[in-house]
């Protein structure tokens, strides 16, 4: 058995999307205000220090092994904890073999982050195990080959977030509250949802600067009437639950609602636990969503 490290990957939701327009490459830009929450996955690196060395010449393909817990990921190199481990691997000449296990607990294709919060967490790690010394930015710029929220995942807490979504400015915490997360049991292609987006005559978009300024008051009510994505509309068109899941949540104590991403999980605010635990039990007898979780905003200061 060689060296191990522990990692938490936590998942994120948006208190603001705002999609600006698109690029001739394919990406969008946006304005977004992304915050942590304190459910995550949880990934295992272990290096086998006894393993074949294999050659750097070949880079790090046949050393690197992935497990999870899920049934739903896929455990080979269309993973994105395999493709991090690998462009670390090979930026830095590493040849001894890594093991890496996945403890899935954010649902999966959720619009929660969770595959690209499991790539930073592996970036992070590797840097640890190998005493890499790489700084943030040289993290986040590996990082950002791998998807557009893995630079996010690694700096983490609460933030702005431009450009294709790597381009982060830090942002006070939010007040302490409580999040209810509920995803229904559909799938939805981020493809399709900003697609959709880009044919539309008459796009929202959210008041982003308005949310900076009530983050920075830590005015919490002021935060929840300001909760906006340019996406919902679209996502919530395709399926109707969604909103049928706001709707809920807002009758029961929510101070406000709003879709994660490009879907389909739905997040509340709560001023606290027993009003949160009763929008999770309204949500749950509804039979509405499929993956139900009372989490709580993950700041800088208590991650």
């Amino acid at each position: 058995m060689g060296k191990e490290t522990v990692i938490d990957a936590p998942a994120k939701i948006n208190l603001s999307l705002d999609v600006i327009g698109k690029r001739e490459n394919g990406y969008h830009d946006v304005r977004m205000i992304m915050q942590q929450i304190s459910l995550h996955d949880t990934i295992t690196i272990t290096v086998e220090e006894n393993g074949n060395k294999g050659s750097c010449a070949d880079g790090a393909s046949g050393l690197i092994t992935v497990g999870t817990n899920s049934g739903e990921l896929p455990v080979n190199e269309d993973n994105l904890v395999y493709k991090a481990a690998k462009l670390i691997m090979d930026e830095c000449r590493i040849s001894k073999p890594v093991r890496i296990f996945i403890d899935k607990h954010i649902p999966i294709a959720a619009g929660l982050a969770g595959g690209s919060s499991d790539a930073a967490a592996v970036l992070k790690g590797m840097n640890s195990l190998f005493d890499l010394k790489l700084k943030d930015e040289r993290l986040k710029d590996i990082g950002v080959r791998i998807g557009a929220d893995v630079p996010y995942c690694i700096t983490g807490g609460t933030a702005l977030a431009e450009g294709i979504g790597e381009v982060l400015t830090p942002l006070p915490s939010i007040p302490d509250c409580f999040i209810l997360i509920a995803k229904p049991g559909i799938s939805v292609s981020t493809g399709y949802v900003y697609t959709a987006f880009d044919s539309l005559e008459d796009k929202i978009h959210p008041d982003v600067d308005g949310m900076i300024s009530t983050i920075n008051e830590g005015n919490l009510q002021g935060m929840a009437a300001l909760l906006c994505n340019s996406l919902e509309g679209v996502t919530q068109e395709e399926y109707p639950v969604i909103k049928e899941i706001k709707r809920l949540m807002l009758d029961n104590r929510a101070i406000g609602a709003l879709m994660s991403g490009s879907g389909p999980t739905v997040f509340g605010l709560y001023r606290d636990k027993e009003s949160a635990l009763a929008g999770a039990d309204a949500v749950k007898k509804s039979g509405k969503a499929q993956d139900i979780d009372v989490t709580e905003p993950l700041n800088k200061g208590n991650r």
